[in-house]
């Protein structure tokens, strides 16, 4: 994960080259924060995920390439069909033309340190820590700007998290990943919740496409408000390709009443028991959006590590 190291230890430091870093994504991104790509004149180091976002931002960072070395700016692209994403959403991007004098620091990168980067009018300042708390940045509001101040686990890797669900529940579980290692894309087809940082607004007819756009190292949490919404996306999620975790919301009995339309739908068994219901790790009874959230991130931390 922190092969983007290298690429400015050997490329950046011989020919001029733009850095592009994924400060902050929002719904169904292709990558999340803390994805790099190095740009120059004629190649490319690393993808922020392809397609027209990609080739947006290449056009961005070979742009910067005319200004002099240290030069930055923040890039807001909303994610829709135009750019090849169905579930919305949005990517905050960082593009920078890196100034080779300003690498002292990568001497003192390695694994699970923190980065600590610095804005100023006339280029990025960085340090190695291993005090400073990671930042988590948003993908909506006012841009970064001069004197802000971030930090970042180097080499990170964060397993996609697909919420589906801005109720109590969805809220806690939203709180608490922001220091744990997953990506969160959170869903609701509800406009009420349109104002939550982090949350995309996705019509109930379309959201399926989002369970179809996930990596396969994906883990899906489903807590919507609605029972046949549940069962539509239990379904869709079961039925696509290899996923790392399909986990709902509910009661053994609501796991039994799924479990047999399922199988009336023509699901497999194999496919069935991919289902968790409920979620959690055994033990935990409360039922306080707080205890099931914890709970339920502590089950996804089980999981083998991707």
């Amino acid at each position: 994960m922190s092969e983007w190291l290298t690429w400015m230890q050997e490329v950046a430091t011989q020919q001029p080259a733009a850095l592009v870093s994924v400060l902050a994504s929002e719904g169904s991104a292709p990558r999340g924060a803390g994805t790099r790509m190095l740009v120059s004149a004629d190649r490319l180091f690393g993808t922020i995920g392809g397609g027209q976002l990609e080739h947006r931002a290449i056009e961005q960072a070979r742009a910067i390439l005319d200004l002099p070395p240290g030069h930055w700016r923040v890039q807001d692209y909303p994610l829709g069909p135009l750019l090849g994403q169905c579930c919305g959403g949005r990517v905050r991007l960082l593009i920078e033309h890196v100034d080779p004098a300003s690498l002292d620091w990568l001497a003192d990168a390695a694994e699970e340190r923190m980065l600590v980067s610095t804005l100023t009018a006339s280029r990025i300042d960085r340090h190695v820590s291993t005090q400073a708390a990671p930042t988590t940045l948003s993908a909506r509001g006012d841009r970064p700007r001069e004197g802000m101040i971030f930090a970042e686990i180097i080499g990170q890797r964060r397993r996609p998290l697909y919420l589906f669900g801005a109720g109590h529940v969805g809220q806690a579980i939203a709180r608490h990943t922001q220091p744990l290692p997953f990506r969160l894309a959170w869903f609701d087809t509800r406009p009420l919740f349109e104002t939550i940082d982090g949350v995309a607004i996705v019509p109930e007819d379309a959201i399926t496409q989002c369970v179809a756009e996930a990596p396969d190292d994906a883990a899906m949490l489903i807590l919507t408000h609605d029972h046949a919404l549940d069962y539509q996306l239990t379904r869709a999620a079961l039925a696509r390709g290899p996923i790392a975790f399909v986990g709902l919301i509910g009661s053994q009995t609501k796991r039994a009443r799924f479990h047999s339309r399922l199988e009336r739908d023509g699901l497999s068994e194999a496919a069935r028991m991919r289902l968790t219901c409920p979620i959690g790790v055994a033990g935990v009874t409360g039922k306080e959006p707080d205890v099931i959230a914890i709970a339920a991130l502590a089950q996804l931390l089980q999981l083998e590590r991707p």
